[in-house]
């Protein structure tokens, strides 16, 4: 199957296929296991390090390799082919999403704090947005944090959190000047065991099991006014800005399941027999499997294009917000035609495919909903 299209050169697809080999190796063989236990191993986070892959697009000075972000999109595509939406959540979003904001907007204190342990694997990060009572809404956030001194006070909860349960440091979203709306909203670090952060339960989820996913709690916490990321009161845009690379992520990865669950179902249709012939031999499974890759196809086109536009440095919001919605919708259709396809197997247990129909389902909701997209694309049209 080609991929590149007029992003990537041969140099990506050289990585593609070292990464492929890990995934195929380390990750691929694990999955069912680490699914049902519900989590996978934290040594994957190291491995990950040793490998070069947590650091891509950071630089060489914190033990990145600046490679750049095509080379991580490479890396997002192929996990998507993992086997487990849980694994390729939580190391995902060590480098999708909980160091991004450290590497644009932290010091050169914090960066070596932070950033560089989180590049080795050492660390493991994760992002503290969504609330009990508002996710995509992020002018709505409650948690407050009050200036007392050297230190701030940091009340209040986070669920959802991706890697929550494990995480050495939150970058968390907090309101420092409640009375100014989104105006007021700051980015802290806070650490592991810092007095009045807790760790509420481990979220039991339909899909993405190999991750955890946490509650946070936050009562009268003190965090160092050294933790403040960047200027206080710039939370909003430090925020949204990273969005843009969580949603080109999420779609990324969902062409990288599309790819795995149609080459799974191809050799199914190839295979298995029915009233004298292979399912193949039908025109209506033929029809059926040329349209769900024309689909996975569009969604591909359009998630690379929004790619080439944000890798260029364009605002290109709007492109963004419809590739995640266009990839992951998609990506929940691919994989529940192909669960048909597999009759009843594909609802056991035993078969890849329903694991992929469950992590897909994610998709549309996770890192801001195809409704939440559908409203940042009719503001781009001007309504």
């Amino acid at each position: 199957m080609l991929h590149g299209h007029g992003v990537f050169q041969e140099e990506h697809e050289a990585f593609r296929r070292t990464v492929r080999a890990v995934v195929d190796k380390e990750l691929r063989p694990f999955a069912a296991e680490w699914e049902a236990r519900e989590e996978f191993p934290r040594e994957l986070f190291t491995r990950f390090g040793e490998l070069g892959f947590l650091g891509l697009k950071y630089p060489e000075a914190y033990g990145g390799t600046a490679a750049g972000e095509l080379y991580e999109a490479v890396l997002l595509e192929e996990l998507g082919r993992c086997g487990s939406g849980g694994v390729a959540a939580g190391l995902g979003g060590q480098f999708t999403i909980a160091t991004g904001p450290l590497h644009l907007f932290g010091t050169e204190t914090q960066k070596q704090r932070w950033l560089a342990p989180a590049i080795r694997g050492e660390k493991i990060g994760a992002l503290g947005i969504t609330e009990p009572d508002a996710g995509s809404d992020v002018a709505g956030l409650r948690t407050t944090a009050r200036r007392d001194g050297d230190h701030f006070v940091v009340n209040g909860s986070k669920t959802y959190i991706t890697n929550g349960v494990r995480a050495d440091f939150v970058v968390l979203a907090v309101k420092t000047d409640p009375s100014r709306g989104h105006k007021g909203l700051s980015m802290l670090v806070v650490e592991k065991g810092t007095p009045g952060f807790s760790v509420g339960r481990k979220l039991q989820k339909v899909g993405w099991r190999a991750s955890d996913t946490a509650e946070l709690f936050f009562e009268d916490c003190r965090v160092p006014a050294e933790n403040l990321l960047g200027v206080e009161g710039q939370g909003f845009s430090q925020i949204m800005g990273n969005f843009q690379w969580e949603r080109l992520s999420l779609a990324l990865g969902a062409v990288g399941a599309m790819d795995d669950m149609l080459e799974t179902v191809l050799e199914h249709v190839k295979q298995r027999r029915a009233f004298n012939q292979t399912l193949a031999g039908f025109q209506v499974v033929r029809h059926k499997l040329a349209d769900l890759h024309t689909a996975r196809e569009c969604a591909r086109q359009l998630t690379y294009h929004a790619l080439r536009l944000h890798v260029a440095g364009e605002y290109a919001v709007a492109q963004t917000s419809m590739a995640k919605k266009v990839a992951t919708e998609t990506c929940c259709r691919v994989a529940d035609e192909c669960l048909q396809l597999h009759g009843g197997a594909g609802y056991m247990m035993e078969y890849d495919i329903q694991r992929h129909w469950r992590d897909a389902r994610l998709g549309p909701i996770g890192g801001g909903t195809s409704e939440v997209m559908n409203e940042i694309i009719a503001k781009q049209l001007g309504l």
